[in-house]
């Protein structure tokens, strides 16, 4: 179980999505409160799906100084993984920052990533992502 998170990790970092998606079983168990500000946040259901998420992340938002996306604390127990930290970025598209702290949730089963469940201050994201005419 920790392999399989601590690998995931690895490759968050490097920012290869089809690698990161390789991780996680066929369907997914995916919740990240949506928000239609936020373009890369929407349902997701299957590997494809968290493929095009980390693809739209990136294309959507560099992480930006040290705390970009920093873990602070990684609990592991049975097939479960909580992880928290403060994530810290620059939307491309408004040129605006955020920084929200994170708790995720990441269930392993038959060495895939079957859950992924986001818990972060959307409200901040989203505000970043508006326009200044919104402002």
């Amino acid at each position: 179980m920790r392999a399989v998170v601590e690998e995931f990790l690895v490759r968050v970092g490097e920012g290869d999505a089809g690698r990161i998606a390789e991780l996680f079983a066929k369907e997914v168990d995916w919740m990240v409160a949506p928000n239609p500000t936020v373009p890369w946040i929407r349902p997701r259901s299957t590997r494809a799906d968290v493929a095009a998420h980390f693809r739209e992340l990136a294309a959507g938002m560099e992480p930006i100084g040290a705390n970009g996306r920093a873990v602070e604390a990684l609990v592991v127990e049975g097939d479960e993984a909580m992880l928290t930290g403060n994530i810290a970025g620059r939307v491309r598209a408004t040129g605006k920052e955020f920084t929200t702290p994170f708790a995720l949730r990441l269930t392993v089963r038959d060495g895939k990533l079957t859950r992924y469940h986001l818990y972060e201050d959307s409200l901040a994201v989203a505000a970043a992502c508006a326009s200044a005419a919104t402002d």
